[in-house]
């Protein structure tokens, strides 16, 4: 059966808070379910299993149907599924009859014009209901702080258990895995009632009535209409037809108003490259590109018949090399990995890189050699 999708869907919503028109104007373009997004649906039901195992209930495991289905995706969900345990008897040391609630259909249409979803997972409790979201993606961090798909979830949330459960604020979490990273954000209930009335309403029915102004931002890398949208394309142009001043070196002011903007710059070429791409594979013809092949890399026809070729020659044609943290800890299982080889894994600092102040990291210090030389004369 085809799930239902809300047209102001909380997954969608950190982009028509931020620019309420891009929802009407992507209805044009058809929104294909990448191989990423097949991927997590199956990790979700997966970890639907996993959890319901723990809490006793029935059900069928469905790893036989599931086309994305590996160990990671296994040790994933048991990771999941065993987190919201951990949670659910936090909750009972303060209240005696917390429930457990999986795959919730959530309505926030009091705040958002036919607003609904699905809950991954609640813990409805006396002083705090916890919304758990397991996010299966590799490639984008995400944050619970201020998570206005959350935050959706959360209104609906109480719209059920308000009057059940004496609850006094929301905790949400963010469970994803494959980024090490298990986010946390609480907040009062009558703070996220205040969010919801003052700034979620007001931006849904505009996105809802097609009103509103576009507005250009990281959000847009989400939006159908991306390759499209007249607005992020003047938003991008405005950095390439600006007029520096007058000189041969640019100025640090300068520099870091091009820093602001580099980024969604960059998105939106790629995006208007891989747009003209798939449109000439699809027959266009366009005026001044056409399509050739790429640099081609050389490459076995069949590997276990150059393996037995070279046997055959008296020759090793294998490299033995130490397997990576990664496929190591695969070969091995997660608790043996850390068995033997807890002790040897090191993390190194990672790679500096120039971030907005918004950026929640800390900032590093650099001593230069000034600041060296400096702290040597002060000794």
């Amino acid at each position: 059966m085809t799930k239902k999708h809300a047209v102001l869907s909380a997954s969608s919503s950190n982009r028509w808070l931020h620019c309420p028109p891009s929802v009407r104007l992507s209805e044009s373009f058809e929104n294909k379910s990448s191989e990423f997004a097949k991927q997590g649906t199956d990790a979700h039901e997966l970890c639907e299993f996993k959890l319901h195992q723990l809490l006793g209930d029935a059900g069928i495991d469905p790893t036989p149907n599931l086309a994305y289905y590996d160990e990671e995706m296994e040790v994933c969900a048991t990771a999941y599924a065993t987190y919201v345990m951990e949670e659910l008897n936090k909750a009972k040391q303060v209240s005696k009859d917390p429930i457990v609630i999986v795959e919730q259909q959530l309505d926030f249409s009091r705040f958002v014009p036919e607003g609904f979803g699905t809950g991954d997972c609640l813990i409805i409790a006396d002083e705090t209901l916890s919304v758990i979201d397991y996010k299966h993606g590799l490639g984008v961090l995400v944050d619970a702080y201020e998570n206005p798909q959350m935050m959706c979830y959360a209104l609906g949330a109480l719209e059920l258990f308000d009057g059940i459960y004496d609850i006094s604020q929301v905790k949400m979490t963010i469970f994803q895995p494959r980024r090490e990273n298990v986010s946390t954000y609480t907040i009062q209930k009558e703070e996220l009632m205040q969010w919801g009335n003052d700034v979620l309403t007001p931006a849904a029915k505009l996105a809802f009535n097609g009103e509103g102004e576009f507005q250009c931002g990281k959000w847009c890398g989400f939006c159908p209409a991306k390759y499209s949208c007249k607005a992020r394309a003047e938003y991008n142009l405005e950095l390439v037809k600006k007029e520096f001043r007058e000189a041969n070196l640019l100025s640090d002011d300068e520099i870091e108003e091009v820093l602001v903007k580099v980024d969604n710059l960059v998105s939106w070429a790629n995006d208007i490259k891989e747009y003209a791409l798939k449109q000439a594979l699809n027959g266009k013809i366009w005026a001044d590109f056409k399509l050739v092949e790429g640099r081609a890399t050389r490459k076995y026809s069949n590997d276990n018949d150059v393996a037995a070729a070279v046997i055959k020659a008296g020759f090793n044609p294998y490299d033995k090399k130490l397997l990576g943290v990664t496929a190591m800890t695969k070969e091995l299982g997660k608790s043996k990995f850390e068995e033997i080889l807890g002790d040897y894994i090191i993390k190194p600092k990672g790679k500096l890189t120039l971030v907005p102040m918004s950026d929640k990291r800390k900032a590093v210090e650099i001593q230069t050699a000034a600041d060296e030389f400096k702290n040597m004369e002060d000794k």
